[in-house]
């Protein structure tokens, strides 16, 4: 037997044997699966001839997807399909120029899915990128000694066969050190940390490489663990291992795999972590959005008491002040002429009434609650230094949304009158169903700045009704306010 066919047997059993160990010892991986099939293809040649490079499929294969077992973006999967077409392609018809596009192929995704790593993904991958290049290259000088005739067919093949050899070395001493199960727990972490809607129990599934993990949910109104799906987790089958997440003296949760798992104790250590971190953090985003959903109902309630103490106060202000008020002029005039003492009684009556409707203006005014929204704003109109478009047809709304509309539409022409320079401006109101929109607008120089107090303090009472305040003032461009109220309650 010549030197190069011991070589090209001893490559053969190298990786087959390589395969075998990553099989049984990473059996969350499929790096061992297809150090096997390219054993097997390896041999395959020795039986015909023309599928001597039927090996290049699989060895390709393992390259673009070590060390999680997955391919990453179209193009691996371009690449990797390539390369089975190549290796069969060749049982028929050599070609030099397809063997020099693989190797080019390889190199180009090898880099690709190199650069989406990052962190202990990215350590784990360079020894991938490493024997991707180097077989990447020894293909290259295959390829090119057949179309450029260097005649060194020997050198090449024994290159080829050394590279070939000792990647797969390489790649098996570094998933037996652990660069596996690195990339698998950082992926994991990645994805949970992303929050991808395929759920927990899919993410641990792909992360393990076990298709029938299940994890069960501790419930202690239940004294038991529940599934993603809500039934109960059978833990008493024999051919599956429980590994419980705790936090201190609590269980969390269980997570249920292949027993050989147990073999490969960093992997699970990291998966119980993993499960552990991501409850925690589900506990307190739901602590969170429950603190938020508080606070929002508590500002909303805020607004709505306030605005129900200004209606008592208007209908306070109605039977009490005002009727006393018009109760004193009626008897100044029915006690005869009226001579100057008592004409200047009744100015002074006239004038605290008007004090009294200005103040009532600025609690609720009267026509708001007796008109509704269009009435008011059109009495609102009217006293407008600026001259204003009203369009409002609308039905009656709920207090709390008519009073913020009515006084976002005061505020806003109050801003216009002493700040805008405008010549006229607009209010037009809509609704439907859902929610009612204030859009007041202006043609005056624009450049109104949100951060304003009377600005800032619209939006925070626009905010606690769940509503949107957008302002819109280019310079030179007047100015838009839109004020956008649900006129149902988000679900607290």
């Amino acid at each position: 037997m010549s030197v190069v066919s011991a070589l090209d047997l001893l490559v053969g059993a190298v990786v087959l044997g390589a395969g075998a160990v990553a099989w049984r010892t990473r059996p969350g991986s499929r790096v061992g699966l297809l150090m096997v099939l390219a054993g097997l293809a390896w041999f395959a040649g020795y039986l015909t001839p023309s599928l001597v490079f039927l090996h290049r499929g699989p060895l390709t294969h393992l390259h673009l997807v070590y060390p999680t077992g997955r391919l990453r973006g179209p193009l691996s999967w371009v690449a990797v399909a390539a390369a089975y077409l190549a290796a069969v392609t060749e049982a028929f018809a050599r070609s030099p120029c397809l063997q020099v596009i693989l190797a080019a192929l390889v190199v180009v995704t090898a880099f690709q899915v190199f650069g989406r790593t990052s962190g202990p993904a990215r350590v784990a991958a360079r020894p991938a990128l490493l024997a991707a290049c180097a077989f990447a290259l020894v293909l290259l000088l295959g390829g090119v000694n057949q179309l450029f005739a260097w005649r060194l067919d020997l050198p090449v093949l024994l290159a080829y066969d050394t590279v070939v050899a000792l990647v797969v070395v390489v790649l098996l001493v570094d998933l037996l050190g652990g660069g596996w199960t690195d990339a698998a727990l950082a992926e994991l972490v990645t994805n949970v940390g992303r929050g991808l809607p395929t759920g927990l129990r899919a993410q641990l599934r792909r992360a393990m490489g076990d298709p029938a993990v299940e994890i069960g949910f501790w419930r202690a109104n239940r004294g038991s663990y529940v599934a993603e799906d809500g039934t109960v987790l059978d833990l008493t089958g024999d051919n599956r291992a429980a590994t419980r997440v705790d936090e201190g003296d609590e269980p969390l949760a269980v997570v249920a795999h292949d027993p050989v798992l147990l073999g490969d104790p960093e992997l699970i250590a990291g998966v119980a972590s993993v499960v552990r971190l991501a409850l925690s953090n589900n506990r307190l985003n739901a602590e969170i959005d429950a603190a938020v959903t508080e606070l929002r109902a508590s500002r909303r309630r805020l607004v709505e008491i306030g605005d129900a103490q200004c209606r008592r106060l208007e209908a306070a202000l109605v039977a009490g002040p005002y009727e006393q008020l018009d109760l004193a002029a009626g008897i100044l005039r029915e006690c005869g002429p009226l001579n100057g003492e008592r004409d200047r009684l009744l100015i002074e009556l006239h004038a605290a009434r008007a004090e009294m409707d200005a103040f009532a203006r600025g609690v609720r005014p009267p026509s708001l609650a007796a008109g509704g929204l269009s009435a008011a704003l059109r009495e609102l109109a009217q006293r407008s230094a600026v001259p204003v478009t009203v369009t409002a047809d609308v039905r009656r709304l709920p207090p709390a949304v008519e009073a913020a509309v009515y006084f976002c539409c005061s505020e806003g022409l109050a801003n216009i009158a002493k700040h805008a320079g405008a010549t006229a401006a607009s209010i037009e109101i809509t609704a439907d169903a859902r929610k009612v929109v204030a859009h007041i607008g202006d043609d005056g120089v624009g450049g109104a700045d949100r951060r304003s107090a009377g600005l800032r303090g619209l939006a925070d009472r626009v905010e606690a009704l769940d509503g949107t305040l957008t302002v819109v003032s280019p310079p030179g461009g007047g100015t838009q306010l839109v004020v956008s109220l649900p006129l149902a309650r988000k679900e607290e």
